[in-house]
């Protein structure tokens, strides 16, 4: 009983702490706040994570424009990004009043959510 007690407090306390150190894929993103209607812009995604080995890394960022993609980076265990932190920049003309959303995923623990940025047309 003791033996099986020992080994049930030994599993927790691994799974409280790699629960603790769990690391999401973060990102931020930045541009401008305001353009003229049909100006090309550059937008820059901050991505933030802790790991970045064959088994534990970031494997997809995504871009979108109100729904539509517009830019998406995939990456694979053999393949991953240069570093657990990276930029990514991508050309985006703007028409309209907008809001481009970013989010990207660990291939362990998902994301952190997605990031916004609202653009308005002056």
């Amino acid at each position: 009983m003791m033996k099986k007690l020992a080994v049930s407090a030994l599993c927790f306390l691994i799974g409280a702490s790699t629960a603790a150190y769990a690391n999401r894929t973060a990102v931020s993103l930045e541009g401008p706040e305001s353009v003229a209607a049909g100006t090309e812009i550059t937008i820059t995604v901050n991505v933030v994570h802790r790991g970045n080995s064959a088994f534990h890394y970031t494997n997809w960022v995504v871009i979108k424009a109100g729904s539509e993609e517009i830019a998406r980076w995939d990456f694979k265990s053999s393949d991953r990004p240069e570093s657990e932190n990276f930029t990514r920049e991508f050309k985006y003309t703007v028409d309209k009043t907008v809001e481009i959303t970013a989010q990207g995923n660990c291939s362990l623990h998902g994301s952190e959510g997605p990031a916004v940025l609202k653009i308005t047309v002056e």
